[in-house]
């Protein structure tokens, strides 16, 4: 009975190996192959290229994620808010930013160095 339960499980072994086995070869001409690599290269490159260029749009930000990213008080930030040099959305007493507005605060103050 041991024997018959090892050459049971032996055919069953095998049985699922065979099934594991199958594999179908597909050949390309080498000239194929190298405009399919160079298509998918510039897809990839396309995509990581969005990625960074993408701007966090849909993002909202506290007065404490500005106040840390700015390196600046809650007072600087009220500031901004009252001269009108942060646009901002107040629900209640807490008080949100779009990332983007910050981005642009950022981008209009920047001062580039003349050579």
């Amino acid at each position: 009975m041991f024997i018959y339960l090892k050459t049971q499980n032996l055919a069953v072994i095998i049985y699922k190996l065979k099934k594991f086995r199958v594999m179908n070869v597909i050949t390309i001409e080498s000239e194929a192959f190298q405009k399919l690599k160079k298509l998918l290269e510039a897809i990839y490159s396309k995509l990581n290229e969005q990625e960074k260029k993408t701007s966090l749009t849909d993002e909202w930000m506290d007065n404490q994620d500005v106040c840390q990213l700015l390196h600046i008080s809650l007072r600087t930030l009220q500031h901004y808010r009252d001269t009108g040099k942060i646009p901002f959305s107040q629900n209640g007493a807490k008080i949100y930013y779009k990332t983007v507005d910050v981005e642009e605060l950022l981008e209009r103050n920047y001062i580039r160095k003349k050579a």
